[in-house]
């Protein structure tokens, strides 16, 4: 500690070190212990939540008709307020299981009672936060500030364009502090662009053309639905003639995206009615899929209680046949109102907004999502069986050669959304990124596979999903759950030590990919030189050309920029990174084309792969030496053990 004082100048940095020691900081600049312990304590951030009713209500006005410049003009009338109260803006989003809040994007805030601004300050240790003394005469608190959207890609993604609009509710409220968020009452209007449709979860209570006012719900179910709005918009009935409604919302940059062929409407439908027949139950008063068909505003996938937020490419319906990757979106997202919304881990179930979450169910809440959801898009026939197992195949490959888990368990990756919050990564395949999801739908499939084997067939990972997310059909409330609890239902299944083995795929490292559960169902992970129709697909739709099992490289296709490079791969032993273009392969211009046929020309060779490369404004030539030809990856049958993951993406009937 001596050493580092020493070189330490700044007096604020000095003061955190004497902190971190346990000294008081007045002391390290200089003042006296007295002063120091005279000065008074930084303001809390107001009372903790409790569960009764707030004494007042929010009346909420959001004014999203400025498109071009991105902005929301937001105002609320807060009343129930009186003496000194606090205001807080959502911090820990539901869904997004990080301190994850927009605030930076919240500017021209002011407070006023009576018609007279008040004076506020942000609390001293949660920014998150705002203190402000109301007059005792005044019947209500007056909130107007904007919500500044992304303007462009370069500082955020995408929320608001010039024909749809993403309004996320959680983005634009300050609430007051000291109550569950389900006892806070908020009464929403929005207004609109003239001309443009609008979707979401809440009921309407009026309208009059570009301005809507919602039924009353309370703050937790405001904040769970958000609102799609666009000049082009359709509704499709997903499950006709149902008592409790399934709604396919579209929202899209150009009319001719709307275009739903009967084929493909049929999928979808049918993803309905599997989900029933898997979960045996809803959890909803109705639902509906906010889908957005653009380029223009970011492509979420977000799960809330009767409604998700979904994106895809414009061409997600005209192209169908075309267009395999990411079908499984909006099954994921369905999935989540049984698993998360519903049934929802404990520590992920928090009573308000400033309350910090806990992840270490992510691997239930985000991992059985992701299995569920590419088995439904198989069952649905959104995806043919080859298609689902192509897909199977990529993820079981890209654990296959992820290093990561030489230093990190999966249980670890639980924190990824704190500690980096899907921001872009220099080594993502070193440091890993939200591993729970893929992993944990190998993990599952081992489950998944092992009740089937040990039942002879008779019972299945189906059975859990009925006992567990089936429960208490229509309830709407979440209904908590822990470790414990998805033991104890696993051995309701079939008799196991389930602990054992999800401890065993939760905390070791340095073990090999989760692929017993592949293995067990009937196929072998392997590699050949050709990639295939699927994951021909995958690369025109994400306009990647990916040789991340050969050279260890993704390479934006068009201009031949490096989106990632595997650790330790042949491309990183090249000292090639993320952000460097690769202008010709072997002398002559790049295409990845070209660069595939110079991978086959250097197998059987001795001589090195030659790249000319530009990163930021130095060229350079760089050799790669690499030998084994293209590689992509592939299921392939094993006849000695039986067929179980064709049973498990066969239809319910």
């Amino acid at each position: 500690m001596r050493a580092v004082i020493r070189v330490l100048t700044n007096s604020r940095t000095i003061a955190l070190v004497m902190a971190l020691a346990g000294l008081p900081a007045a002391v390290a600049s200089g003042a006296s212990a007295e002063t120091a312990v005279a000065q008074p304590p930084a303001a809390a951030a107001g009372a903790a939540p409790a569960d009764h009713p707030f004494p007042g209500e929010i009346r909420l006005t959001a004014d999203a008709t400025d498109v071009e410049r991105r902005i929301v003009h937001v105002h609320e009338t807060i009343t129930g307020l009186a003496g000194d109260a606090v205001l807080r803006y959502p911090k820990w989003l539901p869904g997004r299981h990080g301190p994850n809040g927009p605030i930076q994007r919240v500017a021209g805030l002011v407070l006023a009672a009576n018609g007279t601004p008040l004076a506020w300050r942000r609390d001293p240790l949660d920014v998150y936060a705002f203190h402000v003394a109301i007059p005792a005469d005044a019947p209500a608190l007056e909130v107007d500030f904007d919500y500044l959207a992304p303007t462009s890609p370069r500082v955020g993604h995408p929320e608001l364009s010039d024909d749809l609009s993403i309004v996320e509710w959680i983005s634009i409220t300050l609430y007051p502090t000291g109550y569950f968020a389900r006892q806070v009452p908020v009464a929403a209007s929005l207004v609109l662009p003239a001309g443009w449709t609008f979707a979401s979860a809440l009921e309407i209570e009026s309208g009059d053309g570009a301005r809507a006012t919602f039924k009353r719900v309370s703050l937790e179910t405001l904040l769970d639905s958000p609102v799609y709005a666009a000049r082009h918009f359709a509704q499709l009935d997903l499950d006709p003639g149902a008592a409790v409604p399934v709604r396919l919302d579209l929202f899209a940059d150009r009319p001719e995206s709307l275009v739903v062929s009967p084929a493909a409407l049929a999928a979808h439908r049918a993803m309905i009615q599997q989900a029933y027949k898997l979960f045996g139950s809803h959890h909803y008063a109705h639902y509906d899929f906010l889908l957005s068909l653009s380029d223009s505003v970011e492509q979420l996938g977000r799960e809330h209680h009767q409604s998700s937020e979904d994106g895809q490419d414009p061409s997600y319906f005209t192209d169908w046949d075309k267009t395999p990757a990411h079908r499984d979106l909006l099954a994921h997202e369905f999935t989540h109102s049984w698993n998360g919304k519903f049934r929802r881990p404990g520590e992920l179930w928090v009573p308000s907004y400033e309350v910090p979450m806990q992840s270490g169910l992510l691997w239930v809440y985000e991992g059985q999502t992701q299995y569920w959801g590419k088995v439904l898009t198989a069952r649905a026939g959104m995806w043919t069986r080859q298609q689902a197992l192509d897909d199977l195949a990529l993820t079981a490959a890209n654990y296959d050669v992820q290093p990561n888990r030489r230093w990190r368990a999966l249980q670890d990756t639980s924190s990824d959304e704190v500690i980096n919050p899907r921001r872009p990564m220099p080594w993502r395949s070193w440091q890993g990124f939200e591993d729970y999801y893929e992993q944990g739908q190998l993990i599952w499939l081992d489950v998944d596979t092992l009740i089937r084997e040990r039942s002879g067939g008779r019972r299945s990972l189906d059975d859990f999903a009925r006992a567990f997310f089936g429960v208490e059909n229509g309830r709407v409330a979440p209904l908590t759950y822990g470790f414990e609890d998805i033991v104890k239902a696993l051995d309701a299944v079939e008799p196991y030590d389930w602990a054992t083995l999800l401890h065993a795929h939760l905390d070791s490292v340095g073990g090999p990919a989760p692929l017993a559960g592949l293995r067990r169902g009937g196929y072998q992970l392997v590699y050949t030189d050709v990639p295939g129709d699927y994951l021909a697909a995958v690369e025109s739709q994400r306009k990647t050309a990916l040789f991340t099992f050969s050279l260890g490289l993704a390479i934006a296709s068009r201009d031949g920029s490096i989106a990632s490079v595997q650790w330790d791969s042949p491309a990183f032993k090249a000292g090639l990174t993320e952000g460097t273009t690769i202008l010709a392969v072997n002398g002559v211009a790049y295409s990845a084309e070209l660069l595939k046929d110079a991978i086959r020309a250097a197998r059987g060779s001795t001589a090195p792969i030659e790249l000319i490369v530009k990163a930021g404004d130095r060229f350079r030539v760089v050799a790669i030496d690499y030998h084994d030809g293209l590689r992509y990856p592939h299921l392939k049958r094993d006849p000695a053990q039986a067929a179980r993951l064709d049973q498990i993406l066969a239809p319910r009937s």
